[in-house]
């Protein structure tokens, strides 16, 4: 996994949607900048944004930890939808495939004390909309409508659908094992 480091404050738009979909755009195609493919294997790479759409406003990453128990102390108890935007490149064919999953959360209604413990944990200054559902954040999610997948930031079935479209099966990432025990990986390099 290579990481993009894409200045995300570069894009600037007002649709949730749009705004995930463009930033996966730029971090694929900066890990594409750094490949360099061996010629006889094929390589994907895939970039995911996500954001938060709440009450008409996105939410990325929170600032700091002030701005993230601001966000808490508004979603808490209420829903948002989770956008996440997904690029997926084939680089010998120099064809891609893209679109956004999207995932309704909604949040408990925890106290002050648990948003104060899980901003102080550092854990939502990494992520969009300030939460995690896989991580310490997860019980403070009440239920999501949609696929779980988009909430962490690889919508599977949407990677499935996208493959499709760059005449691929998601069955050729699996990683088999030959008689003898050799691993064999049929499309040789998945970056993202």
């Amino acid at each position: 996994m290579l990481v993009s480091g894409v200045d995300e404050s570069l894009v600037v738009t007002e649709r949730a949607e749009e705004l995930c979909l463009e930033l996966a755009r730029l971090k694929a195609q900066a890990v594409l900048t750094r490949l360099n493919p061996a010629a006889e294997q094929r390589t994907l790479v895939i970039g995911c944004d996500s954001v938060l759409a709440f009450d008409g406003e996105i939410l990325g990453k929170p600032a700091d930890a002030a701005d993230a128990t601001r966000r808490w102390l508004r979603m808490r108890g209420r829903s948002g939808v989770l956008h996440s935007g997904h690029c997926l490149v084939d680089v010998a064919a120099g064809r891609r495939a893209e679109a956004v999953a999207s995932t309704t959360v909604h949040f408990a209604d925890i106290s002050d004390d648990e948003i104060a413990a899980y901003v102080a944990t550092g854990e939502p200054l990494a992520v969009a909309g300030a939460f995690t559902i896989d991580g310490l954040g997860g019980p403070f999610v009440e239920r999501i409508e949609g696929d779980p997948g988009t909430v962490v930031g690889l919508s599977m079935p949407l990677l499935r659908r996208l493959l499709a479209e760059l005449d691929l099966r998601i069955t050729d990432l699996w990683t088999t094992v030959a008689p003898g025990g050799q691993t064999v990986e049929p499309l040789g390099n998945v970056r993202s």
